[in-house]
């Protein structure tokens, strides 16, 4: 396995974009943690994000994972232009001639996903707690530790995402193409639940219980958007009359959909290297 690791980490090490685009995402989210000690002032009153409670314990699990999900294109990219680059080099060959069957290939690839998602994790992990620990108004530690599973599902939704990414790659050979081709999946699945939401299942929740077996849509569901927990977002509401009735928790079965769809395009990557004549 670790020869396997290292096989992927020099190619990566040798590859200038790649290391721009993961120092990137690392400094993007490290940017929540700047922009949340910077005030605004705003008339004669300095405004301070941090102030506003989206750094409080445990909502702040939630919300930063969330934040840092949206980020994950960049090392999307990286994983595409991965897979891509095996082809247009052609060290995917070389690595075949070499010795490397094509299970392990795909083992390689996979392995470097995992990395990804569990360095991403750890670091999210930190940023938070640091955040956490230094702008929240609660500090009890049966506080701090509650709502952790917004990490693991960040987690999750991290290594079904680049999965995903690393079928499309091996399936498309060019990066470029590989992340339209993401785009265009996006558009069907939202084109396809519009048309049952609103043209078959009218005024049901079907359309939902069908679509969060989408590939996308079951990783978009496992983190949901945070803003609407907002105590001035919820006041509001109930201002207006139309208060939230959202479930934000994170269910086994999410995970267990999104887990499902890592190893189906695992899988689906082997078979199809497996298959095709390089």
């Amino acid at each position: 396995m670790l020869r396997l690791l290292n096989i992927e980490f020099l190619k990566l090490r040798y590859s200038r974009s790649s290391k721009i685009l993961i120092l990137t995402y690392f400094i993007l989210i490290t940017f929540i943690a700047l922009i949340a000690s910077i005030e605004f002032p705003i008339g004669q009153v300095n405004f301070r994000i941090a102030d506003q409670g989206i750094f409080n314990f445990p909502f702040i699990w939630h919300f930063n994972s969330y934040i840092a999900a949206t980020l994950k294109l960049f090392l999307a990219i990286v994983i595409v232009s991965m897979m891509s680059n095996e082809y247009s080099n052609r060290t995917l060959k070389q690595n075949l001639i070499d010795g490397l069957s094509k299970k392990e290939f795909i083992l390689s690839k996979f392995i470097t996903v995992m990395v990804f998602s569990i360095v991403s994790t750890i670091f999210l992990f930190l940023v938070s707690l640091i955040l956490g620990l230094s702008f929240s108004d609660y500090n009890e530690f049966s506080i701090i530790f509650s709502d952790l599973d917004y990490i693991l599902a960040y987690f999750v939704k991290l290594t079904g995402f680049f999965a995903f990414c690393l079928f499309l790659g091996i399936l498309v050979k060019r990066s470029a193409f590989a992340l339209g081709f993401l785009f265009i999946w996006w558009i069907v699945e939202s084109i396809f639940y519009a048309v049952l939401r609103w043209r078959i299942f009218r005024e049901s929740d079907i359309a939902d219980k069908i679509v969060q077996f989408f590939p996308l849509e079951s990783m978009s569901n496992l983190v949901k958007e945070p803003f609407s927990r907002l105590n001035a977002v919820q006041s509001a509401a109930n201002q207006l009359g139309s208060a939230f009735e959202k479930d934000y928790s994170i269910h086994w079965y999410q995970i267990l959909i999104v887990l499902v769809w890592t190893c189906i395009f695992v899988y689906s990557s082997y078979a199809l290297l497996k298959k095709r004549d390089l």
